[in-house]
């Protein structure tokens, strides 16, 4: 018998076709990634599809513009600040918070925020103004008044801190020293602005 020493190539398994939530999370999910890596400037449609292994058709059925996937990709993938634990004193509480902002910062979701912040002209911003707020800024500033309060009731905050200033010194501290100095906030650096920073303006004054 004669037998030839060419073979077919085994076939190749095709990925099943993804349909609905499950190719909206893949989707979501590539928007954020592409944000991570290449930035607000660098994200297309097009490279969304690719690394959602879909069409550029799936994604613009779904989403008309850069913005509108970008506002969804971040409402479903934004870390929530949920609570800060009660660890006994207002220092241990505020460093638990700066913890959990710092990682929600760096988490995927946290980059390709940032990106867009940093990135974007003011009328894009403008766009995401209230995403940003309502999913970062008021929850952060929520749970701060929460440690805040704490402290005054303890005795180690003075009862004229919770206002907003106070609230807004963390939040403002840790994004523009981010941007501004490529901080990225490990814990010596989140100890230093808590000794230096926070403690000072909360703490009652002496007799």
């Amino acid at each position: 018998m004669v037998t030839s020493r060419w073979t077919a190539a085994p076939a190749r398994a095709s990925s099943p076709r993804r349909r609905g939530a499950v190719l909206e999370r893949a989707i979501l999910d590539a928007a954020l990634e592409q944000l991570g890596t290449v930035g607000w400037n660098g994200l297309t449609m097009e490279g969304v599809a690719a690394g959602a292994q879909t069409g550029k058709a799936a994604v613009y059925r779904r989403w008309p513009s850069r913005e509108a996937l970008v506002a969804d990709a971040l409402r479903a993938g934004l870390p929530r600040l949920d609570a800060v634990p009660d660890l006994g004193s207002v220092r241990e509480d505020l460093m638990a918070l700066c913890r959990d902002a710092r990682d929600a910062m760096f988490s995927r979701p946290g980059l390709a925020l940032r990106s867009i912040i940093h990135e974007c002209d003011p009328v894009r911003a403008e766009r995401f103004h209230t995403l940003i707020i309502e999913g970062v800024v008021e929850p952060t500033v929520q749970l701060l008044r929460e440690v805040v309060n704490r402290g005054i009731e303890r005795g180690e905050v003075r009862a004229d801190a919770a206002n907003g200033y106070v609230f807004d010194a963390i939040p403002a501290m840790m994004m523009y020293r981010s941007k501004m100095c490529g901080c990225e906030w490990n814990d010596r650096e989140l100890d230093e602005m808590i000794d230096g920073l926070m403690l000072p303006l909360l703490r009652p004054a002496l007799p």
